[in-house]
């Protein structure tokens, strides 16, 4: 397409073009949910009223009020739409190491240097926490990545 043929394109860009764009995006919103082309359709739909009403602004104007609105829109929509955060039943259900925080373990080997291993129903954990002699009984008292922090117990 060359310079010629986008001006005029965008010279005729029109309430009508405006409304399809808003369609269009309302569409998308629709094959691809994620609450924001929503948004930028209303943008769009109000630039083709006010495109409608106001037809001597020209297309730049109207790409100004687009961007505009379109900003506009979406951020009062995230604000307004914001998905309701349910509380989960069971907070730690994918976290494995948070699950066992508060139980008592006995260690598999000894902790030296601040690193052992207790033996759980699943494998063996890298543990860290104070030195302590293999069969001592430990207590998690939280997680660092995929190792379990432990103190005697």
């Amino acid at each position: 397409m060359d310079d010629d043929a986008l001006l005029g394109f965008l010279k005729n860009f029109n309430h009508w073009a405006w409304w399809i764009t808003a369609l269009v995006l309302f569409i998308v919103e629709l094959a691809a949910p994620g609450i924001f082309f929503l948004w930028l359709g209303v943008a769009a739909a109000i630039t083709g009223f006010v495109a409608f009403f106001a037809p001597g602004l020209g297309w730049q104007i109207d790409f100004v009020i687009f961007a505009v609105l379109g900003v506009i829109a979406t951020v009062v929509g995230r604000r307004v739409y914001k998905p309701s955060q349910v509380p989960s039943a069971d907070p730690t259900l994918n976290q494995r190491g948070a699950q066992y925080v508060g139980q008592v373990f006995t260690l598999a080997t000894a902790i030296e240097n601040n690193h052992g291993r207790v033996n759980l129903a699943d494998g063996s954990w890298l543990v860290e926490g104070p030195d302590l002699p293999a069969g001592a009984r430990v207590r998690v008292i939280g997680t660092s990545g995929a190792k379990l922090k432990v103190e005697k117990a």
